[in-house]
């Protein structure tokens, strides 16, 4: 592995921040996030047709760049950074890679060109009050001839109220665990699916319920082998861990870049408060969050290419994706934690946005288990052999 970008990698990065920079001010975000949608129509459609980001690590037989995952923590890092408000996760973090590790060839033929070219995805799979593990698929499914019954109501999805395609996890009903799980693909206009926003405390990321109310869908809907697919479904949850972990490297790095550069402008007693030894103390506590942090989350990224590239190093996705959702949900919260209080506790208030970047922490602290399930996880993982 490289632990270096290269020249390639850096100037997608330096890109990528240009361009979000001009986009995704914090005018801009505050527009968007008062909307249910949640983002910019026409911000999007310029991201898919004139950036490609959606395509990024899409193969280019179906359509897209064909570069790796690094690029994309890249990506997610600088998006973290401006609080993007944008349907980027749910459809490459989670949509791609399902259909990237799952998906048919006839699927990746017809789904990753479409996201390609500018539709938006989304994976739904929990149950109201679960955690992301096997137990959370509640919904279930019954053969029905040649194709599929679904029933049941999933929560927490990422922008599932606007998603175009919808990638759901179901389970054999009277089926227990890991066992009896599917996905499935299908539009998200498919007769008997419906779904309702969900305001949240992070207006930044819009999430939804949806609801399969006796949705039939023919064979060419499943993904990977019926009944057997948490193995599949594990891996992508990983990937997507991965994905969000690098977003909170860039919420931890702008939330110590803006409050360094409000204390530097605020006057207490004649002198700026950065200048007082207690606030470069907390400062350089910041710092050594998010370096920390973003070690952890490139190496994840390291270990997502491998695994997406079927490589054995991929092996240790789990683990990566656990380390790094811990180390980077600690370091997000700390800092923008430490943000308001550098701020002097006006920072909470409307008028400033380090309280956006305070929101964006918990709720991604919580999108795909905190940092106390992760541990938890990687101590099965150390002491039981346990993958999940």
């Amino acid at each position: 592995m490289e632990f270096r970008f290269t020249e390639e990698q850096q100037m997608i990065r330096d890109t990528a921040e240009a361009f979000l920079a001009e986009v995704s001010t914090a005018a801009a975000v505050r527009a968007a996030m008062a909307t249910e949608r949640g983002y910019d129509e026409a911000l999007w459609r310029q991201i898919s047709e004139e950036m490609m980001w959606p395509a990024l690590h899409i193969p280019e037989a179906y359509g897209g760049l064909g570069l790796g995952f690094v690029e994309l923590a890249a990506m997610q890092e600088q998006m973290g950074r401006v609080l993007l408000c944008a349907p980027f996760l749910a459809t490459v973090g989670l949509g791609v890679n399902a259909l990237l590790v799952a998906g048919t060839e006839e699927q990746k033929q017809q789904y990753l060109a479409a996201i390609a070219a500018g539709s938006t995805a989304t994976l739904a799979f929990m149950a109201p009050g679960s955690r992301p593990d096997a137990h959370a698929v509640q919904a279930t499914w019954a053969a029905d001839g040649d194709g599929f019954v679904l029933n049941g109501e999933y929560r927490y999805v990422l922008d599932g109220h606007t998603a175009d395609i919808l990638i759901v996890a179901a389970r054999e009903a009277g089926s227990e665990g890991e066992a009896g799980i599917s996905l499935f693909v299908l539009p998200a206009d498919a007769a008997g699916a419906s779904h309702e926003w969900l305001p949240t405390m992070d207006q930044t990321r819009k999430q939804a319920s949806i609801t399969l109310k006796d949705v039939k869908l023919g064979a060419d809907a499943l993904m990977d082998e019926a009944g057997a697919a948490w193995p599949a479904l594990a891996k992508i949850l990983d990937l997507a861990t991965v994905a969000v972990a690098a977003e909170q490297v860039g919420v931890a790095q702008q939330s110590l870049d803006s409050s360094v550069a409000y204390t530097t402008e605020r006057v207490q007693f004649g002198r700026t408060i950065a200048s007082y030894q207690a606030i470069k103390h907390k400062a350089a506590d910041m710092m050594l969050k998010v370096e920390a942090a973003r070690s952890a989350a490139y190496y994840a990224a390291c270990i997502a290419d491998e695994a997406l590239a079927g490589n054995p190093l991929g092996a240790g996705l789990a683990e990566a994706a656990s380390i790094a959702k811990a180390y980077c949900s600690d370091a997000a919260f700390f800092n923008a934690g430490c943000g308001i209080q550098l701020h002097g506790g006006v920072g909470i208030t409307a008028e400033y946005d380090i309280q956006l970047y305070f929101k964006r922490a918990k709720s991604t602290e919580t999108l795909l288990g905190d940092g106390a399930w992760h541990r938890e996880r990687l101590a099965r993982q150390l002491l039981d052999g346990e993958a999940a």
